[in-house]
């Protein structure tokens, strides 16, 4: 072989063997170019039972579709969104993170993010009325870059009435208590429920609230004479306050009525509604199809398919109600 023949074999050679080296830089490379990062605005607190109830289970949704928490995969939480300013500071957070999709959990964190931007595609979560308050087009037909999971439909209403009425038949008079910065949509239940009053024989009074002091005057005056009751139809406020709220409703001895199973689940008398955790785990659906690639306007808004009628005993028992057989039966949980 001719020195120039052996030095360009040599040459083929150590390059050859260069090459290997190269390898991991570009695997690893790759394996950045995979991880997907996800924003998440969550209601509740970071330490409240209910909101990590509820991450689990959209994280247990996307690892059974494949993606991997500190794998392929990111998240970025943001806790305790129940006011406007609040939320606006992180959601702009969450958007600077450069984040391939947003699940907003809540009525008070999807217009926020929503008004932050019209790119980054937004899954929400427990959500009333979201036609109604402008933020999809219909539910068939979503558009724009927002879709996901409704909450209850105003019509829920008059059925809370009526089984407080059939657990309470006693009472004459219920405050429907909510907070309209926060859940605007909640006048429209309030109107369903007054709708229904009448064959009922009780008066349905709106009470809107913004702050503890006001949901103990409420409740004060409900308690000063016999009949009175509480429907509390959203959970964003009312999640906040519960503990205050339980206190409240066994010293005045008022029976009530709750949107979320996990009210009765703490102590509230009976519960009727969707299951939260259920959304979340349907969610993770939603957020895997964006990230493989589809977009929001073709995924339909999705309304609640699980209900649960939850009764707590021990509750009733202390407000000297007898809770009649035939709801005992049908009560998805009876809590003793």
């Amino acid at each position: 072989m001719s020195d120039i023949g052996r030095r360009e074999f040599i040459t083929l050679l150590g390059g050859a063997a260069a090459a290997p080296a190269l390898l991991p830089s570009r695997t690893a490379r790759a394996q950045q170019k995979r991880i997907k990062r996800i924003g998440v605005l969550m209601l509740p607190a970071e330490n409240d039972p209910q909101g990590r109830a509820r991450v689990e289970a959209f994280e247990q949704g996307l690892e059974k579709l494949g993606w991997m928490v500190s794998g392929n995969l990111q998240i970025d939480y943001r806790w305790g969104m129940s006011d406007v300013e609040r939320t606006r500071a992180a959601a702009t957070e969450l958007l600077n993170l450069a984040p391939d999709v947003i699940l907003a959990n809540g009525t008070p964190a999807l217009p926020v993010v929503r008004q932050a931007t019209v790119t980054v595609p937004i899954v929400f979560t427990v959500v009333n009325e979201p036609v109604a308050m402008g933020f999809v087009a219909s539910l068939a037909h979503p558009g724009g870059n927002v879709t996901g999971f409704s909450n209850l439909e105003p019509t829920v209403a008059a059925k809370w009435l009526e089984l407080l009425k059939e657990i309470a038949p006693g009472i004459r008079r219920t405050a429907f208590m909510f907070n309209s910065e926060l859940n605007p949509s909640a006048v429209m239940f309030s109107r369903s429920a007054e709708a229904a009053a009448q064959k009922l024989a009780v008066e349905v009074l709106a009470a809107p609230v913004h702050e503890p002091p006001a949901i103990e005057a409420i409740m004060t005056t409900l308690g000063r004479e016999p009949g009175g009751s509480v429907i509390f139809p959203t959970v964003n406020f009312t999640s906040l306050h519960r503990n205050l709220i339980f206190e409240l409703t066994a010293r005045h001895h008022l029976p009530a009525m709750y949107a979320r199973r996990f009210f009765a689940d703490e102590g509230g008398l009976v519960s009727y509604g969707p299951d939260d955790v259920d959304q979340f785990r349907r969610a993770a659906g939603y957020v895997d199809r964006i990230l493989r690639g589809e977009k929001p306007a073709d995924l339909p808004v999705q309304q609640p398919t699980k209900f649960e009628l939850v009764i707590n005993l021990k509750t009733a028992k202390a407000l000297d109600l007898t809770v009649p057989n035939t709801l005992l039966v049908s009560a998805d949980e009876v809590i003793e």
